[in-house]
């Protein structure tokens, strides 16, 4: 096929009187076609380029999958001089009683005042006639709760045991504090809400004998301390054998039973 005589085939002069172009079936491939003259066209071709088009699909540009989205990863601040504002008389020299006062002063009122609500109410409801105890006092609930964490480093096998008079099993520290019937009294009064309180959701809150405490303890973390930059979040088992609805099993746990709680830990060693 000789390639000079197509060409000259193709190409129409300027000084041809024929200005009507081929059909596009006849025209030869070539590398680089000159660009097509559009100034004259018939119906007939314009009907067969658009059949054409129709029936040829078109070819879709491949582009690059979208990537995900980039979490925005903010500059750490923190509190000036990295203490609250809430707990500004809190210093270095603080003693650790001092500390512990501004989470938990507000717990030791609450157990005061609903134990003592309790006791009262059990007074009005009782038929016998019991003789009527004190009030307790916040320095009777510190010196209970002091008792009560002291108990799990010296263990004896009954309650009444911290208290006993045998001289092998003697702990003189628990009866300087408190006596033992007193200690019983607060141990079964010990209460944290009003039984009678109108508004308290008792079917779906499974902690509603504990929701004041717990919302307590939780603002008063959240509002007297100011996290790190670094910190991590890991789950923990609280060894607990009681009756109780969400208690769970894992067995790669070394603790088997207990509540799983999530901890908040932060690289300064609190939790």
């Amino acid at each position: 096929m000789d390639s000079d005589s197509d060409v000259e085939k193709y190409y129409v002069s300027e000084d041809t009187e024929d200005n009507e172009p081929r059909p596009p079936m006849q025209r030869s491939s070539i590398s680089e076609p000159p660009s097509p003259d559009f100034s004259v066209s018939s119906s007939e071709d314009e009907d067969y380029v658009g059949n054409v088009a129709g029936q040829q699909p078109q070819p879709c540009l491949w582009t690059l999958p979208p990537q995900p989205r980039r979490h925005v990863v903010h500059t750490f601040t923190g509190a000036p001089n990295r203490k609250s504002r809430e707990a500004a008389h809190v210093t270095s020299e603080s003693t650790p009683l001092s500390v512990l006062l501004l989470s938990f002063m507000e717990i030791i009122t609450l157990l005061v005042v609903e134990t003592n609500c309790y006791y009262h109410q059990f007074l009005e409801n009782s038929d016998d006639g019991h003789s009527p105890e004190r009030e307790v006092t916040e320095a009777e609930m510190f010196a209970f709760l002091a008792l009560t964490l002291q108990m799990g480093h010296t263990v004896h096998g009954k309650l009444e045991e911290y208290w006993t008079k045998i001289e092998q099993l003697r702990t003189p520290f628990y009866g300087q504090k408190m006596a033992c019937a007193r200690y019983y009294h607060i141990l079964c009064f010990l209460h944290f809400t009003d039984n009678n309180r109108n508004g308290v959701d008792r079917t779906d809150d499974r902690l509603w004998k504990i929701r004041d405490l717990f919302e307590i303890i939780r603002m008063n973390l959240s509002k007297f301390y100011n996290p790190s930059e670094y910190l991590a979040v890991d789950e923990v088992i609280v060894k607990f054998k009681g009756r109780i609805v969400f208690k769970h099993y894992i067995s790669k746990k070394r603790k088997h039973f207990g509540i799983k709680m999530f901890k908040l830990c932060d690289s300064t060693g609190y939790t």
